[in-house]
């Protein structure tokens, strides 16, 4: 292409097309630098890729917009910084294409630290945490000035639109005592007493209600207003459970730090896409479903049996993975269907 010995050309390139510039150069100084084709054409796949992936969530968007969709987040996958930015990412998302997103959140592993570090030795009887007063004071304090403040701060900073829902003493979560029901050797159930742990009986709509119209995003700490006035630590699944029936959600989808559900636990390949609630019931009847997972499924039962769609349960650390599971075709954990 030079002309002589003595002359280079030299094409630049600054993201678009442009024309070669000539110039004398000294000796044989052997710069050349042509334009990247190969990295344009790798980053036009790469949009035509992003384009590809807004096409197949459009007919999910046009389906589920004014829709209200509840996420339970908790667990290990809440406590990874990144993990949480992408979950809010997530829930910005949502919110931006007319989903009504309300986040119910747990925080057993910042509890379980704190109640540690007090010299109080966590227990747990069916997925849930036996709480004295103690324990109560932790959990409440944990959850409500700690975890939930935090989630406020952390989406705001990121465009949303947080509500805190912390304060039990408003009753915007109402319960009543739970009891544990074991089987023993014998084959006889018998009821425990689990100290302030709950059930929801019931919420005020109209505050969930109000603030969603206001294109707020309902944080809610797992903590209701007893019968008694008494505060109630509540599993953050079952409250999520009955959170989704009272506010008649399309969805609700529980953040966890597994994959999914396995049907056979020691066997990966046994991760199961879909259930029905009889292959639930059965796998619980088999002990294959059982800790932290049974609160889970029984949030899921009880929501799809009061008339919720589809259930979820998802791997929170997937990046992304609340927008993979809603507006892929594929999805990524288990969807439970009635």
């Amino acid at each position: 292409m030079a002309r002589d010995a003595d002359w280079i050309v030299r094409a630049t390139y600054d993201g678009r097309a442009t024309a070669p510039v000539i110039g004398r150069l000294p000796h044989k100084l052997t710069v050349f630098s042509a334009p990247p084709i190969i990295g344009a054409m790798n980053t036009m796949e790469e949009a035509i890729r992003k384009a590809a992936a807004l096409i197949e969530a459009l007919p999910y968007i046009q389906s589920f917009r004014g829709k209200n969709f509840v996420v339970k987040f908790g667990g290990a996958a809440m406590e990874d910084p990144a993990t949480l930015d992408c979950v809010l990412d997530d829930v910005v998302f949502l919110q931006a294409v007319g989903i009504h997103p309300i986040l119910v959140h747990g925080g057993g592993p910042e509890i379980s630290r704190e109640m540690k570090a007090r010299n109080i030795q966590p227990k747990f009887i069916r997925g849930h945490r036996v709480t004295d007063q103690a324990t109560l004071e932790i959990v409440r304090d944990v959850l409500a000035n700690r975890i939930n403040a935090g989630i406020c701060k952390h989406l705001e900073q990121l465009g949303g639109r947080p509500i805190p829902f912390a304060d039990p003493s408003r009753g915007l979560l109402k319960g009543r005592k739970r009891l544990a029901r074991l089987e023993g050797p014998d084959g006889k159930v018998e009821e425990v007493d689990l100290g302030f742990v709950g059930d929801i009986t019931g919420m005020d709509v109209d505050a969930f209600t109000r603030a969603i119209q206001a294109g707020q995003v309902p944080i809610v700490a797992s903590l209701a207003l007893g019968e008694q006035g008494e505060v109630l630590n509540v599993n953050a699944d079952i409250a999520a459970g009955h959170v989704a029936v009272a506010l008649k959600a399309e969805k609700v989808v529980f953040l966890t730090d597994t994959p999914g559900i396995m049907t056979e636990p020691k066997d990966k390949n046994s991760f199961a896409g879909t259930l029905t609630e009889s292959h639930i019931d059965d796998l619980i009847r088999r002990g294959v479903i059982d800790g932290g997972m049974l609160p889970k499924v029984e949030a899921c039962l009880t929501a799809l049996r009061a008339g919720i769609r589809k259930t979820h349960i998802i791997d929170g650390r997937i990046k992304h993975s609340l927008l993979l599971e809603i507006f892929t075709d594929q999805g990524i954990g288990t969807q439970i269907i009635p």
